[in-house]
Parts: C-alpha cells; sequence; structure tokens
C-alpha cells in the first residue's frame, strides 16, 4: 500500500512539474497601441480574441495608447515589450536620443503608406497642393501629418502657410465651422469625423501624402531591444501570430469589430468597420505594400525617408536607416505576401 502511495505522489509531483514547465515556457508580452480601441486596432485584437497569440505561446495584453510618441517613449523606457507606432515618430526618437540605452527597433511594417493627408472643403476652392498657398491650415502641433508637412511642400511647391493649433476634437469642427481653410491628419480618422459633424464626403478635397509625392512609411510594430537580445524567439512568434490574425481582419473587416467591441463596448460598429476598411484600402493593401510585400520595406525608401524625416523634424543627429529597422523577425515571404488579397473595386 505504501509502494502505491509513494507511486501516486511521485507521479503527481512529476505532472505538477510538467505543468509548471509548460506554464513557464509561455511569455507574457506587454503590447501598446498606438491610439484608441478603434476599427484598425482589430489587426492585433482579432489575433489575441482568436487565441493566435496563445498558441504561440504567449501571453498578450494589449493597452490603448493616445498617440505613436508616447507609444515609442513606453516602449523605450521598457514598460512594454512591443508596440504600435509611426515609424517617422521612432526615427524622431532614435534621432533626438542618440545615447538612450534602449532605443526601440522596427519589426513589421503594417502601415505601407503614411496615413496622413491634407483635407479642405470643396467650397474653400482648394483642389490642388498648389491651392494652399498662404492659406490657413489647422491640426495638433504633435499631429503626424502636420509634422510632416515640409515633406509634402517641398515635394509639391507649396509656398508659405499658416498654422493653427488645437486640441485635436476640435480639428475637424474648426475646419467645418470655416474658422481654418484645411487640415491634416489621418484620412481614416478625420474623414469620418468630418461625416460625424455634417460634412457629406462628396464635400471634402482630400489629398494623401502618398499620392502627392510622399512616400513615407506610416505604423509599424516595434519591440524594445531588451526582448530582441533576450527573447528573439517570443518576438518571432508575435509576429507570427499577428501575420495570422492580419489576414483574418484584412478579409472579413466586419467580423473583426465585433472583436473591437468587445473591448470598447461604445464604439459604434458601422463606423469603425468603415473606418477599418478605409484603412486596408489605403495604407494597408495600397499599391506600394503590394510591391514591398506585406510587413516588409524597401531599403532605398527608408534611406530616404530617414533623410526626411531628418530634414522635416530638424533633429538633433541624423537618422541612421540601418538602427531603426530589423527585418529578422519577419514571417517567410509567402506566408507574409498571402496576407493581402487584390484590392477592393
Amino acid at each position: 500500500m505504501k509502494k502505491r502511495v509513494v507511486l501516486k505522489s511521485a507521479a503527481v509531483i512529476a505532472l505538477a512539474s510538467f505543468l509548471g514547465a509548460a506554464q513557464a515556457q509561455v511569455t507574457p508580452i506587454k503590447f501598446q497601441l498606438d491610439w484608441r480601441f478603434e476599427g484598425p486596432a482589430a489587426l492585433f485584437l482579432t489575433p489575441a480574441a482568436r487565441g493566435y497569440f496563445k498558441e504561440a505561446k504567449l501571453d498578450v495584453s494589449i493597452d490603448a495608447g493616445n498617440g505613436s510618441g508616447g507609444a515609442v517613449t513606453r516602449v523605450a523606457s521598457g514598460t512594454y515589450d512591443i508596440g504600435f507606432a509611426d515609424l517617422a515618430a521612432l526615427m524622431e526618437f532614435h534621432a533626438n536620443n542618440p545615447d538612450a540605452p534602449n532605443k526601440p527597433v522596427a519589426v513589421m511594417v503594417v502601415y505601407n503608406n503614411t496615413p496622413a493627408s491634407v483635407m479642405a472643403l470643396k467650397k474653400s476652392g482648394i483642389k490642388s497642393p498648389a491651392d494652399l498657398n498662404g492659406k490657413k491650415m489647422g491640426a495638433p502641433v504633435f499631429d503626424a501629418g502636420r509634422r510632416a508637412f515640409p515633406i509634402f511642400q517641398k515635394a509639391n511647391g507649396v509656398g508659405n502657410v499658416t498654422w493653427t493649433a488645437m486640441d485635436p476634437p476640435l480639428r475637424e469642427t474648426m475646419l467645418a465651422r470655416g474658422d481654418v481653410d484645411a487640415i491634416t491628419g489621418f484620412t481614416f480618422t478625420s474623414l469620418l469625423n468630418l461625416e460625424a459633424r455634417g460634412v457629406k464626403a462628396e464635400d471634402v478635397v482630400v489629398l494623401p501624402y502618398s499620392q502627392y509625392g510622399v512616400k513615407l512609411y506610416g505604423n509599424v510594430i516595434i519591440a524594445t531591444p531588451k526582448i530582441i537580445r533576450e527573447n528573439p524567439a517570443a518576438v518571432k512568434a508575435f509576429l507570427a501570430a499577428f501575420t495570422k490574425g492580419a489576414r483574418e481582419v484584412i478579409s472579413k473587416p466586419e467580423a473583426a469589430i465585433a472583436d473591437v467591441k468587445a473591448r470598447d463596448g461604445i464604439i459604434n460598429a458601422e463606423l469603425e468597420t468603415r473606418r477599418l476598411k478605409l484603412a486596408i484600402d489605403t495604407v494597408i493593401n495600397s499599391p506600394d505594400a503590394r510591391a514591398d510585400g506585406f510587413g516588409q520595406l524597401n531599403a532605398g525608401r527608408l534611406a530616404l525617408m530617414a533623410s526626411q524625416v531628418s530634414d522635416a523634424f530638424g533633429t538633433k543627429t541624423r537618422v541612421n536607416p540601418d538602427a531603426v529597422w530589423n527585418g529578422s523577425f519577419l514571417p517567410a515571404k509567402a506566408e507574409l505576401n498571402s496576407v493581402l488579397p487584390a484590392p477592393r473595386k
């Protein structure tokens, strides 16, 4: 009898050790979004909801953000392991903090083009970049489109403009009221915000940076040097699970919005579905994205962007394109290239 009890005890101990070891293999990941739980957040919330991160032995917690600059800073501080941020904001951090011990690195491109655009009401008479000469423009001082406007300005020979600063919620309101002639902002944000303020889409002129000579990359997945150094397998697993989820989101955006709604019950599902589709069509599944390949980038384009950001942002040091990008954790090209379907007609 004693022998049987001992054997049972040994089996229980062995099972507990096995389960403990299995549990220990799960890597916790703190992930920082660039913005609130809106349509595009489905790209990360869906792989979490479907269990893809869990299958990859990752315990991923996803927090809303308040801008790309904050996302970069929080990943740099080590508060978050991985994040989602505008590549220009990452470049600026690198160039302005050359001695920072933990500069995050971009490991995957998600928005192949910057979502920034200039928007104006048709009744203003603005039809092209040249019509912006001498006009009053509005945007928050930290807006990505405003920060990059000198690049747009140079590419299109735009003369001097006057800037008015405001808090983000007032940007579209001031354009609708006529307080400013044009604004900069992310297309899939400002266009829908204008509609919410009673402005019809057909009454808005949209000048996307990507269609007017500005080939800046948009948002990328960034990782802290610590996790890259200490657990590169976790970075690779995260990108593989994300890619699987992104393929699902891009093919069925309506269904993916349910995962956003589960995180923020007050969102307007119809509005956020439109926002997600607009993001997919304009910056994720764009002609440039299909040329580079999902998740990937073109070295020449990256180098040009680094130079342009250095000039436009007036950084302390020049941006080193080799220091901000590490594509070694990406899934195989065949897997990446299967993410993007034919563009919607």
